[in-house]
Order: structure tokens, then sequence, then C-alpha cells
């Protein structure tokens, strides 16, 4: 089986990656020419080109393969810049477009949890997509057009749209690397919000499971939750951090405004991910 993957070298990637060689698949590295490449990814085959400047032939370049995982997307971690529709939805869309023109037959794409928009409790895939940010609103775009070429070309589409994640690796702006890092440069307190909203979080090593494990099915799924179907308080979340890890940091709960970009409390269903996953 013959995988490409986007965004190999990014935070999630890195761990798709190292999930797809415990499947034993050696995957092809599609990365930016000025990529740095960490030094467990350079056994792997890589093909070097921005998406902005594609090759007519790309397909061929990345060998040809039977699945592509894209996850693949810049811009971020800033959600409310108009880049995400203005430059890097049109990027993306000519990119898998021409793959899937070229004879590419299974596509996995990670989405997000803010194509949901403000909309709160459970949320599941039959729900009607509302973002309220650039990003979620670009991300739901791109599916609503591969969506329409699957009625003119034949291919597979699995549209793995993940809730919040942590792990080693994370950007520096996430909460779990701050505490780290907090941590790490012996600081007294933390500062955070009230951390009552509820969330849907997972290891990203848990995440990269499900995305393989999506991906090597070669069916089409359409949209599916990647997420553990469970909500918990942001407070409660970093309280089992530092029980876990045994830190020892006092938390100034309150010092940050709670963000306005997404509703107090939601998580996600995860009943039509666990159903795929068990018919394999």
């Amino acid at each position: 089986m013959k995988i490409a993957i986007t965004g190999a070298t990014g935070f999630i990637g890195q761990h798709v990656v190292a999930e797809l060689e415990r499947h034993s698949i050696s995957p092809t590295l599609i990365c930016l020419p000025c990529s740095e490449i960490p030094k467990q990814l350079e056994k792997y085959a890589r093909t070097l080109f921005d998406l902005r400047n594609l090759s007519s032939d790309a397909f061929n370049l990345i060998g040809k393969p039977d699945i592509v995982i894209h996850l693949a997307w810049g811009g971020l971690p800033n959600y409310k810049s108009l880049h995400h529709f203005e430059e890097e939805l049109q990027s993306q869309y000519r990119f898998l477009k021409g793959l899937i023109e070229s004879g590419l037959k299974n596509l996995l794409v990670t989405g997000t949890c803010f194509e949901y928009g403000m909309q709160s409790g459970l949320l599941s895939e039959d729900l009607d997509t509302r973002p309220t940010n650039p990003y979620g609103f670009a991300k739901d775009m791109l599916r609503r057009q591969l969506e329409y070429l699957k009625q003119i070309k034949s291919f597979n589409l699995t549209w793995a749209r993940l809730f919040y994640l942590y792990g080693e690796g994370q950007s520096q702006n996430s909460i779990f690397t701050q505490l780290k890092n907090a941590i790490n440069q012996g600081e007294k307190t933390f500062n955070m919000s009230g951390g009552e909203q509820l969330r849907d979080y997972m290891p990203v090593t848990e995440i990269a499971k499900y995305v393989v494990s999506l991906a090597i099915l070669k069916q089409d799924i359409g949209i599916v939750n990647v997420c553990s179907g469970k909500p918990v308080s942001v407070r409660k979340l970093v309280e089992d951090w530092l029980t876990n890890n045994n830190w020892n940091i006092k938390l100034n709960l309150g010092y940050y405004p709670y963000p306005d970009y997404e509703p107090m409390a939601f998580w996600g269903s995860n009943n039509k991910c666990v159903r795929h996953l068990n018919e394999k």
C-alpha cells in the first residue's frame, strides 16, 4: 500500500508518520522546499514542492500513491486571518483536484471542529456547519468543493474532523506546551482562563491512530468526527496533567478571558468513527 502525506513535518504529521511505520508502511512525504526535516523523518522518500506553485505532474512526482493523507494547512494558529480563504483554500483545492484528476482514488483530509461554529453540546456529523472564523469557514468550503468534485470524479473521501489534541511537539501557543514550559522554567504560577469551558481532548498519539486507521480503510466515509466523545473541563484537563506528570505549580484561574470564537461547552460524537473501525 503506497501512501503519501502532506504536513508530515508538523505536530500531527510526525505522529501520523510514526503510526504508519507501526503499520509497516513507509510513506512518501510531501514537503515545502524550505521545510526543516526532523532527523526521524530523514529516512523517508520526500517530494518537495509548494502547493501554490504546483507541477501538473504532481501525482506522478509523489509516486502515484493509493492513498493521500492531507494534513497541511498554512497560517495557523491565527484562526481569524483572512489568509485562510483568500489564499490557502484556493491553493489546497487546486492541489487536491489535480491529484484526483490524475488518478488518486483515496483521499483523507483533516477538518476542524471549528466548522461547527458556535453550536453547543454534543456535535454529530449530521449537524449543519456554521463556521464563525475564517479558518473554520475555509476548511468547510474545501470539504464542500471536494464533495462537488465527487459528482464528476470517482474517488473515496474521508473528512476527518479533528477536535482538540495535545502532546509532545505541539506549538508554543498551546496550553499544554505553555504549561510544560512554565514548569521547566520554575514558575510558581500558571496564568489561564477560568477553565470551566468543556472541550473534547485527545492525545495526539491517539488522533494519529484514528487518522491512519481511517485512511487505510480506503472507503468513502465522508465526514467523521475524530474525538474522544467525552467532555472535560479545561481546568480538569490541566489538573490531570499536573497530577500525571508530578508537576507542581499554582493555577491562576481567570487571568485570561474565554475565547470569543468557540462556545463554552461542546464535544464530539465519535459513534461513526468507532463503527467504521469496528467493521474493518
